[in-house]
Parts: structure tokens; sequence; C-alpha cells
């Protein structure tokens, strides 16, 4: 049996204000280039399929599954992993999810950080619905959530 030789091209896209050049197999799962090529491991790998949001990637401003895009479809890119939210201290969202309790293992967290921090940014004020359909590609087997919705309350209540 004849193996198939992975042809390989140059990839340009920036992930967290960084531009990224990388020679890569067109199919190569974005997830699996910011874990091991760009050593970003925050993003975590759970279903593979994209139903669990573990993955969760904001990809030219719409929240992603990192595991169904292909290195081919982020050419010119920009993507935020959760390593580009907290430089200095913790971004809000972070913080939030501290106060409240909002997180047991930890393996949802970022793909939920993520996906409220592409909430966020369409929306400043949103309503308990719009909160619960933008989580509602992320699964938590820990919390039960009640955590998650008091660290949105912490972030999305007026002054």
């Amino acid at each position: 049996m004849e193996s198939k030789k992975v042809i390989e091209r140059v990839t340009r896209f920036k992930v967290n204000g960084k531009q990224q050049e990388l020679s890569l197999s067109p199919t190569s799962r974005l997830v699996d280039i910011v874990r091991d090529s760009l050593s970003l491991t925050g993003t975590k790998i759970a279903c593979e399929v994209g139903r669990c949001g573990a993955c969760s990637v904001i990809m030219n401003g719409k929240l992603v599954n990192s595991c169904l895009i292909m290195a081919y479809q982020i050419e010119d890119a920009e993507i935020f992993t959760i390593e580009s939210l907290a430089e200095e201290k913790l971004h809000p969202i972070q913080e939030a999810f501290l106060q409240a309790g909002a997180l047991q293992c930890g393996y949802c967290t970022p793909g939920m950080v993520i996906a409220l921090k592409a909430l966020l940014d369409d929306k400043e004020q949103p309503t308990k619905k719009e909160v619960l359909t933008a989580l509602s590609g992320n699964l938590c087997r820990c919390t039960g959530y009640e955590g998650i919705l008091r660290a949105v309350d912490l972030l999305t209540q007026k002054d």
C-alpha cells in the first residue's frame, strides 16, 4: 500500500494580534495549530466534533469551534484565543468567573469565557435569553451553569 504524501503550504494569519506564517497541511485543524504549533494550550480539545465548545475561539469577529476549522480556512484570518484576554491582569470576564465561582474543573472555562467575550463584544447589555443562546454551544459537566450565569450578571449589571 502506497502512502500519500501530505502537501503543506504556507498559511498566513494572525493569532492574538501577532502575525503568523506557518507551513501547514490544508486539512490541519485550527485547534491543533493553536495548541501544537503555537503552544497556546488554553484552547481545549474535548469532543472533537463541534458539540462541546471547549475549543472555542473568535475568528474574524465570530465565535467558532476550532476543531471544525481547517488550515485552508484561516488564510488572512484574525483569531483570538483565551490567551488574548489577560495580559497584565485578568480580563473582566475572567474576574467575574472567579468572583461568581463559575468554574470547577476548568476544562470548559476557556470556551465559556470566549463565548461570552464574543457576545459582549457584539452587545453590551445582552438579555438573559441572548446569554443562554450564546452559551448554548458550550457544555459544562461540573457546575450546572449557575455560577456562570452569576458571572454574566456581574458583567452586565447596570451601575
